[in-house]
């Protein structure tokens, strides 16, 4: 069976492979198909469809949108134009607002002693900078032994360095990728820990602005959880979709298109994914 994974993270956001590696990774591994979703960017698209055309690999053009709904919420985009100036003119807003968090955290390391410079991490990491590049300096720096470690000590919600950051209403979110083309995704709906009524709700409430598909299969998501959410998505006659959430070693326990071991994305997702997106 020819398999997909619609949920890649990559150098252009948080991940540690290159747009381009993710891709040549994805052909080693034999997928036919993969998703670049880098959070709140397109960037990386362009160097992984490129990449794609030499190694038989199709690449589908896509974001996640953090966005709040009580919390946080996240949204997939799939077949978004990468060109769309009203995308463009939000996602500067985004960085932009991220760039004023990432200033602030760096000064409180710098209060500490902790020498970082935010000049410096744009340099190496790339335009967007996210807390696990942060912890990645603090496990260099000998203050933590690893990524988790990191998180729980210094830059999760209620630890010394972190700092929050302002976001996207979940509707303006998917009339965004809406208005570029795309087809707008609830992400790894276990995540937010609803109950039935509760997820429904949220479903419905984002159907209401446009809401074409739901990921149901997910790393670490057993086979009766994603049953569940299929039958769900069928019953409100949203598209399914699935991935890993890879990020490579800011994530080392999950892997490009097997997750956490297990996951399985069948092509015929991809299939419903581009005719919703007018693309077959």
């Amino acid at each position: 069976m020819r398999r997909i994974d619609l949920h890649v993270h990559t150098t252009a956001s948080d991940g540690t492979f290159t747009p381009a590696e993710a891709v040549r990774e994805a052909a080693a591994i034999g997928l036919a198909a993969i998703a670049v979703t880098d959070h709140d960017t397109c960037s990386g698209c362009r160097e992984a469809a490129a990449e794609g055309e030499k190694c038989g690999v199709e690449v589908v053009p896509g974001i996640e949108i953090s966005t709040k709904y009580g919390g946080a919420v996240h949204i997939l985009g799939y077949y978004v134009d990468v060109d769309s100036p009203a995308l463009r003119e939000v996602l500067e807003w985004i960085v932009h607002d991220r760039d004023e968090r990432n200033e602030k955290m760096c000064a409180l390391m710098r209060a500490d002693g902790i020498d970082v410079d935010y000049a410096e991490m744009r340099a190496r990491f790339g335009e967007v900078i996210g807390r696990p590049h942060f912890a990645e300096l603090l496990i260099e720096r000998g203050l933590a032994r690893d990524m988790r470690e990191a998180f729980d000590l210094y830059v999760e919600k209620g630890r010394k360095y972190y700092q929050g950051r302002s976001f996207l209403p979940i509707e303006r979110s998917i009339e965004l990728i809406r208005s570029a083309g795309g087809v707008p995704v609830l992400a790894h709906p276990f995540q937010y820990k609803r109950d039935d009524a509760s997820l429904r709700e949220l479903i419905e409430h984002c159907m209401a602005s446009g809401l074409r598909g739901m990921e149901c299969r997910y790393s670490g998501y057993d086979a009766a959880m994603s049953a569940y959410l299929e039958a769900l998505a069928e019953e409100y006659g949203l598209v399914k979709t699935g991935g890993s959430d890879f990020h490579g070693a800011n994530k080392r326990d999950i892997r490009l298109g097997d997750g956490k071991g297990g996951l399985n994305v069948p092509f015929a997702f991809l299939t419903a994914l581009r005719e919703a997106a007018g693309k077959n």
